[in-house]
């Protein structure tokens, strides 16, 4: 199997459960890890935005990632967050022993300092240049104030295939994802990081998503996502329209707030988060338990 087809159709962008004292919960982490996979979730990216990564110390990074590769235990792949806004830092973390295990890495363009484009294509062309895993790129403008333009993203692909996979586009600009899609050489990957979007990008040609609402859908997720790339599009509107008001609803407040109060409505994970981030507020919670309810009753 090539690599860009490990990582082809739905991955999950995990959350960190946090016990009701802010630690850790890593028997929920585990129980998690196995019930994504048993419901049909293709590979699992830890430490991302969702997992509020932010906020974790390196020795808590490492044993969140220690814990997910063991209670997944090479049944699916596994992917890890390692980016930011200094790139020697970054190439420095590619170098952490705890890393072994996973078999790619999610990096986010760098935020907050602004790169011109040839500072993104410099940062990504360091990672790439020292990586011992291929790298997906992950454009975000909503967080990082800085877009990866299509022609940046395509010269990243071409001059680093085999070691730059694809991309986790999460800008919303479909202009822009029809112009990389059109221009990639074959085998790079363009992948939703927003659930709402993912089935007509999948229609315009995408390979899958990496997914927030995964986390407390991941059957139906992963199928919707598996029927849209298979060509069933009937199959997979009716699924993407029974989870698209939860897809809102899980985002007004923030990520990871709404998905961990949906995960608590399921009885899977304290609604717990560490600072700066809150929980919903109540009217957003009996909302999302609202969606949950009816979506197990659909």
């Amino acid at each position: 199997m090539a690599v860009s087809d490990t990582f082809r159709g739905t991955g999950v962008a995990m959350i960190t459960p946090f016990l009701k004292d802010g630690e850790i919960d890593f028997d929920r982490l585990a129980e998690h890890a196995d019930r994504l996979i048993k419901q049909g979730t293709g590979f699992l990216v830890v430490l991302g935005t969702t997992a509020e990564t932010p906020v974790l110390s390196d020795k808590e990074k490492a044993e969140v990632l220690a814990c997910v590769i063991n209670a997944c235990g090479k049944r699916v792949p596994v992917m890890a967050g390692v980016g930011g806004n200094d790139t020697r830092a970054v190439t420095e973390a590619l170098k952490r022993p705890w890393l072994k295990g996973v078999e790619g890495i999610l990096s986010v363009s760098p935020y907050y300092n602004k790169p011109t484009q040839e500072g993104i294509y410099q940062h990504f062309s360091a990672i790439a240049s020292v990586s011992d895993w291929p790298v997906m790129l992950y454009n975000v403008p909503g967080r990082t104030g800085s877009n990866i333009a299509a022609n940046t993203t395509l010269r990243l692909a071409t001059d680093f295939q085999g070691s730059i996979l694809g991309i986790k586009e999460a800008s919303g600009d479909f202009t822009q994802i029809m112009d990389i899609m059109a221009g990639k050489p074959d085998g790079f990957l363009v992948v939703s990081g927003d659930d709402s979007i993912t089935l007509p990008m999948i229609s315009a040609g995408c390979d899958g998503v990496i997914s927030v609402i995964g986390n407390a859908y991941p059957s139906q997720m992963s199928t919707m996502v598996a029927s849209a790339l298979d060509g069933s599009f009937e199959k997979a509107r009716e699924l993407h329209y029974r989870l698209f008001p939860m897809m809102k609803a899980i985002f007004k407040e923030g990520n990871p707030a709404g998905v961990k109060a949906s995960m608590e409505t399921r009885g899977w994970i304290e609604n717990v988060l560490r600072l700066p981030l809150i929980p919903v507020t109540r009217a957003l919670y009996d909302e999302i338990a609202r969606l949950d309810a009816q979506l197990r009753n659909t």
